[in-house]
Parts: C-alpha cells; sequence; structure tokens
C-alpha cells in the first residue's frame, strides 16, 4: 500500500477529503509513534512505505523518551493538533488510521506481526482502542 492509498483509505473512513485526512494522518501516526520505544518505532518504519515512513519517523530522535500518554491525552493531543470539534470525533480520526495501518502491516485483528508488537507497548485503555479500530467500519463521503 502506498501513502495515497493510505490517505484515500483514511478519508473513506472518515467520510471527509483527502487533505483532511492527510493532516489526521501525520498527527495520530507522530501521537502512535511517540507511545513506542525508539527500536519499535524503527521496526514499524522497516514495514512501511518511503513516503509514511518519513511521516512517521519526523521530528523523532534516538534517544527520545517514550511518552506515556493514555487513552484520553492521546485523544484530546490528536483532538487540538487536528483542530476536532470533540472527543468523539477524535477518536473516529484514531480509529481510522489505527484500523489502515493495522492493515498495512498486514494484520487483520491488530495483534499480529508488527501490529502485536504495536499493540503489546500501549496502556490497557489505548490496547482497547488498537484492537477494536480493524472492526471499525468505513463510513461513506459526506
Amino acid at each position: 500500500m502506498d501513502k495515497r492509498t493510505f490517505i484515500r483509505e483514511v478519508a473513506g473512513r472518515l467520510g471527509c477529503d483527502e487533505r483532511r485526512a492527510v493532516g489526521i494522518t501525520f498527527v495520530v501516526l507522530q501521537e502512535l509513534r511517540n507511545r513506542l520505544t525508539p527500536a519499535e518505532v524503527a521496526d514499524v518504519a522497516a514495514q512501511l512505505p518511503r513516503e509514511l515512513r518519513h511521516w512517521w519517523q519526523e521530528h523523532d530522535y534516538p534517544d527520545r523518551r517514550v511518552a506515556r500518554t493514555h487513552r484520553r491525552e492521546f485523544l484530546g493531543r490528536v483532538r487540538r493538533w487536528t483542530a476536532l470539534a470533540d472527543e468523539m470525533e477524535a477518536e473516529r480520526a484514531v480509529r481510522a488510521v489505527f484500523a489502515v495501518l493495522q492493515r498495512l502491516l498486514g494484520s487483520p485483528t491488530g495483534m499480529e506481526g508488527e501490529a502485536w508488537d504495536i499493540f503489546s507497548q500501549l496502556p490497557l485503555d489505548l490496547k482497547s482502542l488498537w484492537v477494536t479500530s480493524g472492526a471499525t467500519p468505513a463510513v461513506s463521503a459526506r
């Protein structure tokens, strides 16, 4: 899957235009990345297409400390950085990006391969969001 396909899938799941999906995808990937160890970030990067790998690694550095954010703060940061209306919209956005990322990683449930490694580093409240995201259906464009 290339970056354009990734963005189209996120846009389809959110019912928004691709430009909006770009901003949302970038922020969600950055926040997820900050929640993982640098070693896991490198492992995920190795499985991403070049264009998404750039977004994934942008503003990262090897001795970065893992951000110990939980669900509420994670969603709040996504909401603020993407100017979404509320936490419910932020959750929809996160679920959309998580679902497409899981698909890209070849994980239908979010619990296989590299997706499992991401899952294993998340706190319980974000684990729940991660594993239920793949089951969240796409919505038609508004």
